[in-house]
């Protein structure tokens, strides 16, 4: 088969190592992660082609990633296989009403879980049997600034900004989230994966100033990049520049 990507979230390692050496044997390319922020910064990294992810975890829960993916211009349409102890009627509607695609009931069968993901595979067009993926994530605008999830390149005004990798990911989440303020801390726990109260708030105010001085034709009065008083940073998605 073609190499498809399957994101596998759940804070049980034990489970996690099990679906992971299922379906690798079976030839599909597993990435894991143990929570919801982890999960997201993931997913926003790596583009997989399926999420299995648990509803239950400590911090962000399931519900809340899969709202958050469903917002997000790149991978809003990436399935999502919940798999949970929730099993429950309402449980499962619930489940399927914040967009899951299918819902898997723990205790579960591995041969039925991959079943399942063949499905919801066939059903997105993303049948294992098919030549590699050849799926376009769209190109996010920013006014004259366009940033490629695809080439994880930027053009602003015709011309390729050359960005650090911490760099894009950054410019992406904000991208992603136009007109919402983030703190430096909130910066640190959904994008680097920095447990809350850990990590430097001046290692994301540098990445910030870096970054205003490769995209702003003023760092000093920036366009695109906005600090927000005592409240942290933003980007105007429809901002034009003067």
């Amino acid at each position: 088969m073609s190499e498809i990507s399957i994101l596998v979230v759940d804070d049980e390692p034990d489970l996690v190592w099990a679906i992971e050496r299922s379906l690798t044997f079976v030839g599909y390319h597993v990435l894991t992660a143990t929570d919801g922020i982890e999960a997201l910064s993931v997913a926003r990294r790596h583009f997989p082609d399926l999420m299995i992810l648990d509803i239950n975890m400590p911090g962000m829960d399931g519900l809340e990633v899969c709202r958050q993916l469903r917002q997000d211009a790149a991978l809003k349409n990436m399935p999502i296989i919940f798999l949970t102890q929730r099993n429950a009627t309402t449980d499962r509607i619930s489940g399927l009403d914040e967009g899951a695609d299918d819902y898997v009931a723990k205790p579960f069968d591995l041969q039925e879980l991959k079943a399942r993901l063949r499905a919801v595979l066939r059903r997105t067009h993303k049948n294992a049997q098919e030549s590699p993926k050849t799926e376009a994530r769209d190109v996010l605008l920013a006014g004259p600034m366009s940033l490629d999830p695809n080439t994880r390149q930027v053009h602003l005004k015709d011309r390729l900004v050359q960005l650090t990798a911490i760099e894009f990911d950054l410019l992406y989440f904000l991208i992603t989230h136009p007109g919402r303020v983030f703190n430096c801390q909130q910066l640190l726990q959904h994008i680097w994966n920095y447990p809350p109260g850990s990590g430097e708030a001046g290692s994301v105010r540098w990445h910030i100033k870096n970054l205003r001085a490769k995209l702003e034709e003023d760092p000093a009065h920036p366009v695109y990049l906005r600090s927000v008083a005592r409240q942290g940073y933003m980007l105007e998605r429809r901002q034009n520049p003067r």
